[in-house]
């Protein structure tokens, strides 16, 4: 039987050799008419949509991982050297990529039980990592591995945009958080949209969407996640990162080609 390739990353890889060939992938392969040998179609030559299914990029489930604490907080330039304290502090490596806050950064020093990371200027304008202080939680997970479950959902580490807490209420032990963000029909053909039952990332943290509109969304947090993620200090007018589900950006920007 030969290899079906996938024409979509660079260089092109086997279809059985993908680790966890997720149940839509079928669907996608017959779809983009994936053929036996490697091959880029005209409509995936957009550099935005070469790494379509590159598995370099299924870095996080947004499954936090630890609290971790801001212990000190330097201004370089534009930069942020960002110094926190976890309970895995001590299993880091230099150059390692750990989302905080669903921001995937790059330990550059590590000390004790501390570590460090950089957030640039750009990061700083798109997240809510500018508004840390010492003593501020961040919900911190190490990069996934490829041979692991997925628990979450596909995180990047790329956060879209910021939203702001309007509302919480408890409802029989859980709670409900509601959020809104800012919107425009160029953000919302870029896939910056939420759907009922789909996946969001809050603060890194994978979310499953209640009562979407166009510019807010709810969702449920159990007691377990409000006690170990930093969202038992999320309150009215708090600020959170959201990264929007991959898959429907993807399908979003595919709708304009």
């Amino acid at each position: 039987m030969p290899h079906l390739y996938f024409p979509y990353s660079y260089p092109p890889f086997p279809y059985f050799s993908f680790p966890f060939a997720p149940p839509f992938l079928p669907k996608v392969l017959k779809v983009f008419k994936v053929s036996k040998a490697p091959q880029v179609p005209k409509v995936l030559k957009d550099p935005i949509l070469l790494n379509l299914i590159n598995p370099q990029n299924l870095m996080f489930s947004g499954i936090v991982e630890d609290a971790a604490v801001v212990t000190a907080l330097r201004k370089e330039g534009e930069n942020l050297h960002i110094t926190l304290r976890c309970s895995f502090t001590g299993e880091l490596k230099i150059d390692q990529s750990v989302a905080h806050n669903g921001v995937c950064l790059t330990v550059v020093d590590i000390k004790n039980d501390t570590y460090t990371v950089t957030a640039i200027r750009e990061t700083l304008d798109r997240s809510n990592l500018g508004l840390l202080e010492v003593g501020s939680m961040v919900n911190v997970e190490r990069s996934m591995m490829m041979n692991g479950r997925l628990d979450g959902h596909i995180v990047q580490g790329h956060v879209d945009q910021t939203a702001r807490c309007t509302e919480v209420r408890e409802a029989d032990g859980s709670h409900y958080f509601h959020f809104e963000y800012e919107t425009s029909d160029e953000m919302r053909r870029r896939g910056y949209i939420t759907v009922d039952k789909g996946s969001v990332t809050v603060n890194g943290v994978s979310l499953t969407v209640c009562t979407p509109t166009d510019h807010s969304f709810e969702v449920a947090i159990i007691p377990y996640t409000l006690t170990h993620t930093n969202f038992c200090q999320i309150k009215v007018g708090s600020i959170v990162n959201l990264e929007f589900d991959i898959i429907g950006k993807y399908i979003a920007r595919l709708a304009t080609i």
